[in-house]
This record gives C-alpha cells, sequence and structure tokens, in this order.
C-alpha cells in the first residue's frame, strides 16, 4: 500500500528518485516492476513528467493570483466607470426602450398608480403599525414632557481619609 503525499513532496520524491535512478541503474540492464520492464531513460522520462506537470501546476496557480490582483487591483475604478456609463445611457434614452435594448439594458418600470381602495387600506395600516408601535411624530415628540414631582436631592459627601 502506498502511502498518501502532497503533490509537493511527490514532485521532490521523483527529483530524488531521479538521481538515484541515474546513479544505480544507469548502465544496467532494465528493470521490472509494476508488472512491465523498463529501461533507465523511461524511468527518468516517467519521473520528469511528474515533476514537470508540478512546475506547470504552480506556474499557473501564480499566473492566476497575479490576474486576481491585477483584477481586484483594477475592477473598482471600471465598476465606477461602467456604472456611469450605464447612467449616462439610461439618461439619454430612457424614452427609447428598443435603444435601451441594443444597450441590454431595459427601461425603468413605471410604477402602476394604486386605485382608491388600495389608497385606502394603505393609510389604515399604515395607522395601525404606528398605534401597534407607539410611534410619534415630531410635534408630537414634542409635546410630551415628563412630570417629575418630590425630587429630593441628597448630597453625597467623600469619605474623610484617615490621617496619615
Amino acid at each position: 500500500m502506498v502511502k498518501r503525499r502532497g503533490k509537493g513532496v511527490t514532485a521532490t520524491l521523483a527529483e530524488q528518485l531521479i538521481t538515484g535512478a541515474s546513479k544505480h541503474f544507469a548502465s544496467g540492464p532494465p528493470v521490472a516492476f509494476a508488472s512491465d520492464s523498463f529501461t533507465p531513460a523511461q524511468i527518468t522520462s516517467q519521473l520528469q513528467s511528474i515533476i514537470a506537470l508540478r512546475a506547470d501546476v504552480e506556474a499557473a496557480k501564480n499566473a492566476l493570483k497575479a490576474k486576481l490582483a491585477t483584477e481586484a487591483a483594477n475592477m473598482p475604478a471600471l465598476r465606477d466607470f461602467l456604472d456611469a456609463l450605464v447612467a449616462f445611457v439610461k439618461v439619454t434614452y430612457s424614452k427609447s426602450p428598443d435603444v435601451l435594448a441594443d444597450f441590454g439594458l431595459t427601461p425603468k418600470k413605471v410604477a402602476t398608480p394604486l386605485t382608491v381602495e388600495q389608497k385606502a387600506a394603505a393609510a389604515a395600516k399604515r395607522k395601525a403599525t404606528r398605534e401597534a408601535r407607539h410611534t410619534l411624530g415630531t410635534r408630537q415628540r414634542k409635546a410630551v414632557k415628563g412630570a417629575v414631582t418630590g425630587v429630593v436631592v441628597t448630597p453625597v459627601t467623600a469619605p474623610e481619609a484617615p490621617a496619615k
């Protein structure tokens, strides 16, 4: 059973195995293992493939990190530019939905006017909510005054410090 190891450790082990194979298998006959026979050149080639794959993956990871850092640095300004352009296009062509569609934008939806029954229901709901939450308007809050009666002020004196 082969012990599991990390990819970097595997590449390092492959390098060490190349060193050992070039030292001990270089002038010998083919080596038989894994139900096959391998020449020293084949062994080195397979191990080099492991090392090359790992190196390619690490290079791609580093390139990805660099691209992500570039994106993170540049994207806020580009998003601001994009938002400003969208706002400009919407303002300029707000009355032309077909032109907005060419830009991939949809026109601003016009609010449907409420019926008299819906307005009455909304007003009743607002009033009930204010009463339930005990919310007051600014003038109502100013009218609320606290009534304090029978306040007795007791002076507090500091205890005397002991003489030294």
